[in-house]
């Protein structure tokens, strides 16, 4: 059996989407699965939409979520890898040119209205097409039969002569396809179910060629969520682009492991799986055949676990990733030893990176807002007001040495006043960020120390 060789062969034509990236995937953890290659093969023939803005989106979309692949440009966009080059169709024309004289030759093409159609082997019938409104030329050949690795054996017709190049010159889809998978010596094509009803034409082409087509394995479409309407996932969809998860600062792992059960089922309830596990049990027959859909609840949830397991170093070097791109970050940043701190009492309490902001925005201003509906409910229940000034007046001698040692200076106040230590806390978080969520109340009196603990309190006080 020839060693697997798979490719991922998108169009540079818009930004990278949630489809494609689960594509790449697939076939990434294929060729990692068996020892196989991996090959990025670009279609970059639609000169009016090609980008190369777009082109290193795909580059760098596949770089950040992990996936490097053995042939094919470079990731920098200079020179490229690999035997079967080039990898960009658009230098490919003298291959292209090379497949179709070898059609030619053997009588499997020919020039109709300044194109170039390929020929159907089999009797000839015309008949009328109702839905075209003209009689069209019928080939009688028996049914194309695809083996498909996921989804079973399929039988299509393909009864009709078929264009491979274009009256302005250009070879379509279909033909070049097959040209760059057999000079790539693609072993499985690994592609969306959408593809499927290409398949028949393309096992046509392969015949055509004389060479046996390589295994298909096409993979379940990615539907919408419910919230979100019917229908396969787009790119005007919410949540479609691998770039917004980067510019919410997602973890590249959190997404491979979340894309990874779109279609796949490793055999267990279990979802959290290490990118290595995941390689060491993937495999083509444990894809699904039904549609999958997309939960961007279930990714956010699959991210913030990931978050909460960052060694701290890691998760440190996110954050700082984060408040480089807000406009007071260098503010913020700029007491390395005190940033960490108030980060590492972050991790455990937000769900994304992208909350890191309004969560500790009280570390680092004291001009802050102060949440109505939670003053509110905080002033209106017991004696608050009576509560700050005795927290007031404890401070001065109170022990800031540790969480443990303030928390048992205010345990100590309420046990004297016949209280509870919630009657002073709801208060006290109030004053010091001005809400009612956030770290322990007695990390924020540490972190931010005695003189600015008190001269809060006293301000809340003068005002409430």
């Amino acid at each position: 059996m020839s060693p697997v060789r798979v490719r991922f062969a998108p169009s540079p034509t818009g930004f990278f989407h949630i489809g494609s990236a689960r594509t790449a995937l697939f076939n990434w953890l294929y060729a990692r699965h068996t020892g196989g290659t991996f090959i990025l093969r670009i279609e970059d023939t639609d000169q009016a939409r090609d980008s190369e803005k777009f082109l290193r989106l795909i580059y760098d979309s596949l770089t950040w979520m992990g996936m490097d692949w053995d042939e094919g440009p470079n990731a920098n966009g200079v020179g490229e890898r690999g035997d079967y080059g080039p990898y960009r169709q658009s230098q490919r024309a003298e291959v292209y040119q090379r497949y179709l004289a070898r059609l030619r030759n053997a009588g499997r093409a020919y020039e109709k209205d300044g194109a170039i159609w390929f020929k159907q082997l089999g009797d000839r019938y015309t008949v009328f097409d109702d839905h075209r409104k003209k009689e069209v030329e019928k080939v009688k050949s028996d049914l194309v039969v695809i083996e498909d690795q996921i989804r079973g054996r399929v039988e299509r017709a393909e009864d009709e002569d078929f264009v491979i190049v274009r009256s302005d010159g250009n070879p379509v889809f279909h033909f070049v396809n097959v040209v760059d998978d057999i000079e790539m010596k693609v072993t499985h094509i690994i592609r969306g179910e959408d593809h499927l009803s290409n398949t028949s034409k393309h096992v046509r082409l392969y015949e055509g060629f004389g060479v046996t087509p390589p295994a298909f394995a096409h993979i379940p479409l990615i539907l919408k969520s419910p919230e979100m309407g019917q229908g396969k996932m787009s790119k005007r969809d919410q949540g479609a682009l691998v770039e917004e998860y980067q510019r919410r600062h997602f973890l590249p792992e959190a997404l491979v492991n979340y894309l990874a059960l779109l279609g796949w089922n490793p055999g267990e309830d279990r979802e959290k799986m290490p990118i290595a596990e995941i390689v060491r049990r993937f495999d083509l027959p444990a894809v699904n055949q039904s549609n999958a859909k997309f939960d961007s609840k279930k990714l956010a949830h699959m991210n913030m676990v990931y978050l909460l397991e960052q060694p701290a170093d890691r998760f440190l070097a996110l954050a700082k990733d984060y408040f480089a791109q807000q406009p007071n970050g260098a503010s913020v940043m700029a007491d390395e030893s005190y940033f960490a701190e108030i980060m590492s009492l972050a991790q455990p309490k937000i769900k994304s990176v992208e909350e890191l902001g309004a969560y500790t925005n009280y570390f680092f201003t004291e001009e802050f807002p102060i949440d109505d509906k939670v003053k509110a409910k905080v002033m209106g229940k017991g004696e608050p007001k009576a509560r700050l000034a005795e927290l007031m007046a404890t401070l001065p001698a109170m022990d800031f040495a540790s969480d443990a040692s303030i928390e048992a200076a205010i345990k100590s106040l309420a046990d004297g006043k016949a209280l509870g230590f919630g009657d002073y806390q709801g208060v006290a978080r109030l004053a010091l960020t001005g809400t009612n969520a956030g770290p322990s109340i007695t990390s924020i009196f540490r972190v931010l120390g005695r003189d600015r603990t008190l001269a809060r309190l006293q301000r809340f006080a003068a005002v409430a």
